[in-house]
């Protein structure tokens, strides 16, 4: 007879444990994990913006900012919204790097909102001009899922306890952890938090009655609240500022007397004797408030902050527990983001923060929400070395680069090289097929495969020694094919400067190690795996001039020449829509879309005027949806006039988007001098 859930509770939280532990051991090595740095973001939504005191405004923030956020005294903060699955984003953040130091015990409050129902619908709705897309989650976040409810409430508590170890290793000795929950797992998650934090560090179970929902059951009391368990890492140790709630009308009523101190009433005391004496009551600011919050409505349809995110969270609602809970300046950390209102808050009240999110989409409500709502300057960052780590969750943490290597050139139909001329393993041949993978057209061909390492980029460097290699190795061949899986942003720029027909390159699908786990093993995918092509954006010539300013500047001493880069959008060639998670209707629509207006795919796209070749820092921004820009919601403007500090010289200017599906492409720029 199998276990029921309480039995199974104990080894639950015991392998959790486990993990957790492996987790914190990782951070010690020297192959920890680490987060990359995607953009720097200084939101500038608005491309009508090019006064001189705004350009200077901006121009000192880039200058001033830095992408070394430590968390210590006298040193920047940067905060950072996260890509990636949160259990390895918290490993990074207790790991530190050489920029950033380890997080541990340096957050103040850790709000989550985790998925409560295996039955949700994770599909994502795509508005395109004159049509509507309906995209499955992304097979990472399929898995991600599936694991989440494989086994239903079990795997769900195997998937949040480690996790909420690592929470309590990053909250500070004054800290507070609220987690929100419904009835379909609250009160197994309060048992496993008893179990981490300690029955004595559970301070409230607030009750947040939100009303009854449409469309709800007549035959059982109606829903009409969610639980949010508040823990802190000491029992009596921790933040925590009153808030207080309005007082009732009837109450009010009673405070009919008024002195110098402000309006007050009577009380009657006992005293000795039976004597009873008549004491004042002042009128505060409220009253204290309980764990029944009701005052607080879900977002609907009509809300005037809905972000288009189906789980949004009210900004009312985050207020009330960052206050309440993170001191001034603190450091607020959501580790389930969704659609950023813990971010937004955080920022709005001048706490620190950090969210991520295992979901792209996710990740692109929020980085538009804290643009639009003109935040500081913060990090947009991903998991470094992501199939590293998920290769060795399915091939053991021992497992060289080349193992993988081989299972990619074997999934892709190539037979390894010998080893005397193929010493990393991650070369293999394929006789009778050309480079696209059909059998055949060119009878007798030989290709050579190169597998490349995910730890890297592939860019130039890798492409031209594919090219050499080709062209040397074993006496030559008829081409190269280049599988890669993570790419320098300018990779389409570059293969188009190489101009080589013998020359393919092909993305290696970013879920093939989950789903190596899932499937069981390398024969099982064979065949079922598609390498796609890549994704690549065109610019026109970029135009550089002088800015032309009327009059002085009030109050501005000193006026620094500026100048006005032109920026116009030309073409946008999507991945192969054979790797997004479409049916066949909706891959016919988004084809038809791609065919006839491809710049309508583009989601977001920045600019860095002085790109370093290394962190792209965006200091001007459109995103579909943004109107102060155009009254367009379901396209992006396709020209950008940035007005910049004049410079000596040529500048490197850097262009990045991201389509509605959230796939990067760039182009890099020297424009001559003025």
């Amino acid at each position: 007879m199998p276990k029921s859930l309480l039995e199974q509770l104990p080894e639950i939280v015991a392998n959790g444990r486990k993990t957790a532990e492996r987790m914190l051991e990782s951070i010690e090595s020297r192959q920890r994990v680490t987060l990359q740095t995607r953009e720097v973001v200084l939101p500038a939504k608005d491309a009508a913006a090019v006064d001189w005191v705004t350009a200077q405004n901006r121009a000192a923030q880039q200058a001033a900012h830095t992408i070394r956020p430590e968390l210590v005294e006298g040193q920047p903060w940067a905060n950072r919204l996260i890509y990636g699955d949160n259990l390895l984003a918290m490993a990074a953040l207790l790991a530190g790097d050489e920029h950033t130091p380890s997080l541990r015990g340096k957050v103040d409050l850790i709000y989550i909102d985790p998925p409560f129902d295996s039955k949700a619908d994770y599909r994502t709705k795509v508005n395109l001009p004159g049509v509507e897309l309906e995209q499955k989650p992304t097979v990472i976040e399929q898995f991600a899922y599936s694991d989440t409810w494989s086994d239903g409430t079990a795997s769900y508590l195997a998937m949040i306890t480690p996790r909420l170890i690592l929470m309590r290793e990053l909250l500070a000795d004054t800290g507070s952890i609220y987690v929100h929950l419904d009835w379909h797992v609250g009160h197994y998650v309060k048992l496993v938090m008893d179990e981490v934090f300690g029955k004595g560090c559970f301070q409230n179970s607030v009750i947040w009655a939100y009303g009854a929902l449409f469309k709800a059951r007549t035959s059982i009391w109606q829903r009409k609240h969610d639980s949010i368990f508040f823990y802190t890492k000491n029992p009596t140790n921790f933040h925590f500022f009153t808030q207080y709630a309005d007082y009732s009308d009837g109450s009010l009523g009673h405070y009919k007397y008024e002195d110098e101190h402000g309006k007050y009433r009577f009380t009657s005391t006992p005293g000795p004797d039976g004597v009873r004496y008549q004491k004042k009551i002042y009128l505060g600011d409220g009253s204290p408030m309980t764990d029944i919050w009701t005052d607080i409505p879900v977002i609907t349809g009509m809300s005037e902050e809905k972000s288009g995110y189906s789980t949004q969270k009210p900004a009312k609602l985050l207020e009330r527990i960052i206050i309440a809970s993170c001191p001034e300046d603190g450091v607020v950390l959501d580790l389930f983001g969704g659609s950023g209102t813990t971010a937004a808050v955080a920022e709005k009240l001048g706490r620190r923060w950090i969210t991520t999110d295992l979901g792209k989409p996710a990740c692109m409500i929020m980085r538009k929400r804290l643009i639009d709502l003109d935040a500081k300057p913060f990090l947009y960052q991903a998991i470094g070395d992501y199939q590293v780590e998920a290769a060795k969750a399915t091939l053991g943490r021992d497992f060289r680069i080349g193992d993988l290597s081989q299972i990619v050139l074997s999934l892709y139909g190539a037979l390894p090289l010998p080893v005397d001329v193929n010493p990393q393993r991650n070369l293999g041949q394929i006789a009778g097929m050309d480079l696209g993978g059909s059998m055949g057209k060119r009878s007798g061909s030989k290709t050579l495969v190169l597998a490349d390492s995910p730890n890297k980029l592939t860019g130039m460097a890798t492409l031209k020694k594919a090219v050499a290699q080709r062209d040397n190795l074993l006496g030559g061949w008829d081409r190269v094919v280049v599988l890669g899986w993570n790419f320098e942003p300018s990779i389409g720029e570059t293969i188009t400067a190489l101009n080589d027909s013998r020359l393919e390159v092909l993305v290696i699908p970013p879920d093939l190690m989950d789903r190596l786990k899932k499937k069981g093993g390398l024969d099982k995918l064979r065949g079922q795996v598609r390498f796609s092509s890549l994704q690549y954006l065109t610019i026109h010539p970029i135009e550089r001039s002088p800015s032309t300013r009327s009059g002085r500047t009030e109050g501005v001493a000193d006026e620094a020449p500026t100048e006005t880069l032109t920026i116009k959008l030309k073409n946008y060639v999507l991945l192969s829509p054979e790797a997004i998670n479409l049916d066949d209707a909706n891959r016919a629509k988004l084809q038809a879309v791609a065919n006839a207006e491809p710049l309508a795919l583009i989601e977001y796209w920045a600019v860095d005027p002085d790109y370093d070749g290394k962190v792209f820092r965006s200091v001007w921004q459109d995103y579909r949806g943004n109107t102060a820009n155009d009254a367009d919601a379901l396209r992006v403007v396709t020209q950008a006039c940035v007005t910049v500090p004049q410079k000596d010289g040529p500048r490197k200017v850097c262009v990045r988007v991201v389509d509605v599906f959230g796939f990067e492409a760039e182009v890099v720029s020297s424009v001559g001098a003025v």
